[in-house]
């Protein structure tokens, strides 16, 4: 006889059947009006702190503080974080920082553009909207430019990032040219391919575990104002692998490299691949703002030249570099089943997208075990020859479509070059001192978890890492990891980032990178959970 459900089970479950709605009527209304407080206290405190102080004199109250740290008692004091709330990262992970002595890295300001020399002086809480709203004018942007307006310019430095660019410019810390670092005992130091170059080559990766970033020194490269995009749809699973293979640069055919490569995988069968270059304007094509708030998400619009065919525009550059930021790639959809449907976006698209910080800093733990369990996050960064393999794992374990592909240049800087290890050589692109990899973006809702069916979310993590472990892969850190320690350090090479940890007076002062960037979920034990059930 089938339990009677309580009052709490059937509310749980009227949300659940509903969800939609209450992100509608209530989330996106409190989104937005928590983003406009936010952005007015970020106003209120970057013009007080630069009314009173300049970049060098806030830095120096930085290293005030953790000298000052330095003088507690060995014993008992904890290690260092920045004040900076969780859920203002875009990390899916909640790091325990009420267990750390916090210091404030108020640091917010664009410092100098060098136009001779191509480069962006930064502090590391500028954002990617605020960097292109202030180069794109200029003629310029990034090398390397995530598609997340919140992404701050410290985070990626310190995290990774890719974009379309990518194939040509490599990951962003390729793009890096100078950090500026406040050490554990309260120096400031520079790190750089001319000064302290172990240093140089840790922090990528590293998440905060080797000092506080206080500045960072950025490439850049010249920019026409408009994209010219081609989408190009392919049927059949080689065709669109060898594609995009080829797009890229990984072949050894004289092939023309497009400036922007990426691919959108709707089905194992189909994809729709998208390839662009820099233009100024041209009467002959199309203008699409496809950022305008009442336009179908992108990955939608996309998914429409499956039907359509071939097809080529121009897309404003700040409309491009950012065309994923309203619908968060797809994550949106899972939230607002409906949010594409046209008069939705017509008359509510403007709230769009809820803010990550929003969804963060509302996130019970009840919600993040809910949300652990039953949707996926994940950037995978594998070799683009395994391509193929890539999705057939990722279809086995998750059935999650659409499937996202930038393809990127994977450098090996030698046995010293940080915690990527080096490409196999089976991956190296001939004449050349790198390797082609690709971002696998894995995100949404499993396609067992719409249907009902039963899933393990760890089991299947774990063996999609243990898959990008045996092909020399490695797994972006801003999502949940599935590993433990001794697995971690089989996917990363932490050599020099020990030395350094030790050299750099990192040690005994800030989290391990491991620390650092596991879930607060005892990930084993839900996995056990679902085993037992």
């Amino acid at each position: 006889m089938a339990t009677k459900k309580s009052w709490k089970e059937y509310f749980i479950s009227l949300l659940e059947d509903n969800r939609g709605l209450v992100i509608l009527f209530f989330c996106l209304p409190a989104s937005f009006i928590f983003d406009l407080l936010l952005k007015i206290h970020h106003k209120l405190q970057k013009a007080i702190l630069n009314k009173y102080t300049n970049h060098d004199q806030r830095v120096k109250e930085i290293q005030r503080t953790v000298q000052n740290y330095n003088k507690l008692s060995k014993n008992n004091r904890p290690l260092l974080c920045t004040s900076r709330p969780n859920w203002l990262s875009l990390s899916t992970t909640f790091f325990r920082k009420d267990q750390c002595h916090k210091v404030n890295v108020n640091l917010f300001n664009i410092l100098e553009l060098d136009e001779e020399k191509l480069t962006v002086r930064v502090e590391p809480m500028v954002t990617v909207g605020e960097i292109t709203e202030y180069l794109i004018p200029k003629g310029y942007t990034l090398a390397v430019t995530l598609e997340i307006a919140d992404a701050t310019l410290g985070g990626l430095a310190m995290g990774a990032g890719m974009t379309t660019h990518s194939h040509i410019a490599g990951l962003y810390q390729e793009t890096v040219v100078s950090y500026e670092v406040v050490l554990g005992d309260g120096s400031l130091v520079t790190a750089s391919e001319q000064d302290n170059l172990d240093l140089y080559r840790a922090l990528p990766w590293s998440h905060g575990s080797l000092g506080f970033l206080v500045a960072l020194t950025l490439k850049l490269v010249k920019v026409k104002p408009y994209i010219k995009l081609t989408y190009v749809p392919v049927v059949g699973q080689k065709d669109y692998c060898d594609m995009i293979r080829l797009l890229s640069g990984d072949s050894n055919a004289d092939y023309p490299v497009a400036t922007y490569v990426e691919a959108t995988i709707f089905s194992e069968d189909k994809a729709v691949i998208m390839s662009g270059d820099y233009s100024d304007y041209d009467p002959n094509l199309p203008v699409n703002h496809l950022n305008s708030w009442y336009k179908p998400w992108f990955y939608k619009y996309v998914e429409s030249f499956l039907l359509k065919g071939k097809h080529t525009e121009l897309i404003p550059l700040r409309d491009y570099l950012l065309r994923h930021n309203r619908a968060i790639f797809w994550v949106v959809e899972s939230m607002i089943p409906f949010g594409n449907n046209p008069l939705f976006r017509l008359l509510f698209g403007w709230l769009l997208p809820p803010k990550p910080g929003f969804l963060k800093f509302t996130t019970t733990p009840g919600i993040r075990a809910f949300t652990f369990t039953r949707q996926i996050f994940q950037d995978i960064v594998l070799p683009i020859r395994k391509l193929e393999e890539q999705i057939a794992v990722s279809t086995k374990l998750f059935d999650a479509f659409p499937l996202l592909v930038y393809p990127s240049k994977v450098y090996d800087h030698g046995s010293h070059g940080g915690q990527i290890k080096r490409p196999n050589k089976e991956y190296m692109v001939d004449g050349t001192n790198y390797a082609m990899y690709n971002d696998l973006g894995i995100y949404g809702v499993p396609g067992f978890v719409k249907r009902k069916e039963p899933y393990n979310p760890v089991k299947a993590m774990r063996e999609m890492e243990r898959f990008t472990i045996d092909v020399g892969g490695f797994s972006f850190l801003y999502a949940d990891i599935f590993m433990t320690r001794k697995e971690f350090e089989e996917m990363f090479d932490l050599t020099l980032y020990e030395l350094v940890r030790k050299k750099y007076h990192a040690e005994h002062a800030f989290p391990h990178l491991y620390e650092k960037v596991r879930p607060e979920i005892d990930v084993l034990e839900v996995g056990r959970q679902y085993e037992s059930k």
